[in-house]
């Protein structure tokens, strides 16, 4: 399989992801007033620092391929070397029995120009080398995969927790404003003689401990804004709020086993560590390789002039080509322990392979779960707000007819706020969790966040 073919739909499955929010930024963007999801997506692709991070990462990574691809190819190398040289030369000479010396002191220019071209013919280490660069690309996709994935759950993630901290904040308000309301109404009939002190005291407890409740929900509304502007690289003044009608998502295919099989072949971290588990692999065999032979072909061409004292005033031309064959034999044993080395780490990411897959199946089966039993909560939450509004309308009729005392009023009201509150969650908790199966399932991209913006209407 050409490792390096197999890399171009995924890396244009991530530019098309880029390319849809943009588009539908650039649709929406003239008419919101509030940020939107896909907004906050469009801005955090542009803003956010570990996704920019990643992006650099993947670049580094795709130049592997070259790194290893250049063991295969040729290499020229030129020499160029021109000196000065001063020789001090003598010779002997034997006259009439004796020996004489002269000494002469010749200085002349010389010139040494070659260039070499290398092309390897037979060297596994190279080979190997280059099959490890492809692999190694693979695997800093695979990697980018899964940080534009955690992209999206980490903005819907802090979004849904600064609408939730809003819908708290607002929730704490209406509850508190009901409090005050019912003491109005407690000191009006204290007045009348028909309310008693116990009662204006009760709710004022209500109303303080709501006020309290209030200013946390202030703060935390704020820690949620700043953790979302983080993301986006914007400060966050309001957000488009969770639409009020919600229906349950589509689950496809409708069982946990379906989408455990699609996470073995798609989820990012397995897709990745199987590339890095080719990257040991190949290590090895390149590490291997040390004990074989290499063979290259080698071609020169040189022209000298005057390198050597003898020759100071010849000109040469030398062409040469042939191949060189290099046997190892012996280097101290650092092949082999460097081989071993390598097959050491190759067996431990193997076993990383498997603890990662059981960790995948484990949150497909978790989410898969969550998805489902979320719906049928949001449900029946539903239904609890609705009997806890009944319940407040019956407790006043009842408390008209002395059936009821005003505690009993303050307690629905209370029952009522933890519905909705509990009920907000519950939403949040369900888009997450359906955010959250798609991504170990390796199927998140960006539809799955428009499905999920869908949920948040603008209110005129």
């Amino acid at each position: 399989m050409n490792l390096s073919k197999a890399r171009k739909p995924r890396l244009r499955t991530i530019a098309g992801v880029a390319l849809g929010v943009a588009l539908c930024f650039e649709m929406s963007g003239a008419l919101a007033q509030a940020l939107g999801l896909v907004e906050a997506y469009h801005a955090a692709l542009l803003n956010d620092p570990t996704y920019r991070g990643a992006i650099y990462d993947n670049q580094a990574g795709q130049e592997n391929i070259a790194l290893g691809r250049a063991g295969l190819l040729p290499k020229v190398q030129a020499v160029y070397v021109p000196s000065k040289n001063r020789a001090d030369i003598t010779t002997t000479q034997t006259y009439l029995g004796k020996e004489y010396q002269n000494t002469t002191h010749p200085s002349y220019d010389s010139l040494n120009a070659t260039i070499q071209i290398r092309q390897p013919l037979f060297n596994l280490g190279a080979l190997a080398g280059y099959k490890q660069g492809i692999a190694k690309a693979e695997y800093s996709d695979a990697q980018f995969a899964s940080r534009a994935q955690d992209l999206v759950l980490r903005l819907v993630g802090a979004y849904a927790e600064a609408q939730y901290a809003e819908d708290q904040l607002a929730l704490a308000t209406a509850q508190r404003d009901a409090y005050l309301e019912q003491m109005h109404v407690n000191v009006r009939m204290f007045k009348q003689g028909e309310g008693t002190k116990t009662d204006m005291l009760e709710t004022q407890s209500r109303a303080s401990l709501a006020e309290a409740q209030v200013l946390e929900a202030q703060d935390n509304l704020t820690t949620a804004r700043h953790t979302l502007a983080g993301i986006v690289g914007m400060e966050i003044t309001e957000l488009v709020p969770l639409s009020r009608d919600f229906k349950a998502l589509p689950i496809e295919p409708p069982s946990a086993e379906a989408w455990r099989a699609i996470a073995l072949t798609k989820n990012a971290e397995i897709v990745a560590l199987n590339a890095a588990i080719e990257v040991s692999r190949q290590e090895a065999n390149r590490q291997r390789s040390g004990h074989a032979p290499t063979l290259d072909l080698v071609a020169s061409y040189g022209q000298q002039n005057a390198t050597t004292t003898s020759t100071y005033n010849q000109d040469s031309t030398v062409r040469a080509v042939g191949v060189e064959l290099n046997i190892p034999i012996f280097s101290g044993g650092y092949t082999s322990a460097a081989t071993r080395q390598a097959v050491a780490g190759y067996e431990k990411t193997r076993t990383d392979l498997d603890a990662k897959i059981s960790q995948i199946s484990v949150e497909v089966q978790k989410q898969f779960s969550l998805v489902l039993s979320g719906a049928q909560k949001i449900e029946a939450l539903m239904k609890s707000v609705e009997s806890a509004s009944l319940l407040i309308e019956a407790t006043k009729q009842s408390i008209k007819g002395g059936v009821r005392i005003n505690l009993d009023l303050l307690n629905a009201q209370q029952q009522l706020y933890a519905s909705r509150r509990d009920l907000a969650q519950a939403r949040y908790n369900y888009l997450l969790a359906y955010l959250r199966l798609r991504n170990a399932a390796g199927t998140l991209g960006a539809q799955d966040l428009i499905d999920i913006a869908g949920y948040f209407t603008q209110i005129n």
